[in-house]
């Protein structure tokens, strides 16, 4: 194992994404942030970071939070106003 150093980070992220990604760490037993590390590390090396067995399980949990976003949208967001 790698020894590293984490720190703390305030990090926004749209509500029903955010939802998705603790469900989805919950059902693989894993922390947010390990989840969102991995992801990372594995996207950064050009490789998906879910099986197909995952995908589908995400598949439904955005069914569940009504995430009708995707990878077209991520560049195209803007935020509500008060």
């Amino acid at each position: 194992m790698k020894t590293i150093e984490r720190v703390q980070t305030g990090v926004r992220l749209e509500r029903r994404l955010l939802k998705v990604l603790k469900s989805l760490a919950e059902y693989l037993d894993l922390s947010l942030s390990d989840l969102i590390e991995g992801m990372a590390l594995h996207t950064f090396e050009g490789q998906a970071p879910f099986s197909p067995a995952t995908l589908e399980k995400i598949a439904a949990l955005k069914a569940v939070y009504g995430l009708d976003l995707t990878a077209a949208d991520s560049h195209g967001l803007k935020e509500e106003g008060p």
